[in-house]
């Protein structure tokens, strides 16, 4: 290989790379995407006349794969099973350099997501968040240009009907987190009932490896009631301030079994609408 074509995909691996974490929302899956596109362009870069193009319909076609086989692991999952979040810290500098991957890409997006078929995602993801035309998306799918702007038209239907919404806005989010980690600490029942959207759906992923609830808790009631009793049995480790995906969460990451990562959205009113905890080590960062 000569290092043009070296150097081309290197460009191309940031992009690869959101891609294939947009597609299966874990980062060691998408790294073994790109590897495997790495290995076919090594045998093939000489003959591709658009190299770009090429690399992407690649990695979405592995991807599509990838997640079809994920999927049927993902039926005997212990519990909910929650996108992996990519994390940084608060400081803006910081988190540019390692959230490149999570621009744009919310953990509550990448969740409503998994409502999608996976050839249903790629064609999503392929039009509106990499600006793909409908020539490509077709020829990397197999699929007629008209099927294809039927996906894409219906992936966006479905996701604008889900919630929650995927743009939340920081400020108010960690506002919100602030002052609902003060209020259950407190066993402020009041103010966290009151914080609730009334059809509130909170899920945690343990992954058979942690606590955590064994489906996803809905209705302000419930949440409150788990969220205070959890709050009530914690210990002195207080969460800190990180960034998930780009958006304000909370987080303890101390390399011990009460490692856990909080984020959530709110609704138009403000409340709390979605709120997502990760508890399974395996998808949480340990310290260095």
């Amino acid at each position: 290989m000569t290092g043009d074509a070296l150097h081309l995909f290197e460009a191309e691996r940031p992009r690869l790379m959101a891609l294939a974490y947009r597609m299966l929302g874990e980062r060691a899956a998408a790294e073994d995407v790109v590897q495997e596109a790495w290995l076919r362009w090594e045998r093939h870069a000489g003959d591709v006349a658009k190299p770009g193009a090429w690399l992407r319909q690649v990695t979405t076609r592995l991807a599509v794969d990838a997640l079809r086989r994920a999927r049927a692991r993902r039926e005997s999952y212990v519990g909910p099973w929650l996108p992996e979040p990519v994390i940084g810290g608060m400081d803006e500098a910081d988190g540019a350099a390692r959230l490149e991957l999570a621009q744009e890409c919310h953990l509550a997006l990448l969740w409503a997501m998994e409502r999608l078929g996976p050839e249903e995602r790629a064609a999503f993801l392929l039009r509106r968040v990499f600006d793909a035309d409908y020539a490509e998306i077709a020829a990397t799918l197999g699929r007629s240009e008209a099927a294809c702007r039927q996906m894409v038209s219906r992936a966006g239907a479905r996701l604008r009907a889900a919630r929650p919404r995927f743009a939340p806005d920081d400020a108010a989010v960690r506002a919100a987190l602030d002052r609902f980690a003060r209020a259950a600490v407190a066993q402020d029942h009041a103010t966290v009932l009151a914080m609730l959207a009334p059809e509130v759906t909170a899920i945690s992923d343990g992954g058979g490896k942690a606590s955590a609830a064994l489906r996803p808790l809905e209705g302000a009631t419930e949440v409150a009631q788990v969220i205070l009793a959890v709050a009530a049995k914690a210990g002195p480790v207080v969460p800190r301030l990180v960034r998930a995906n780009g958006a304000p969460a909370l987080a303890v990451l101390e390399g011990g079994a009460q490692d856990v990562l909080y984020t959530l959205t709110l609704d138009a009113q403000g409340r709390i609408d979605w709120i997502y905890v990760m508890r399974n080590p395996d998808k949480l960062p340990r310290p260095c």
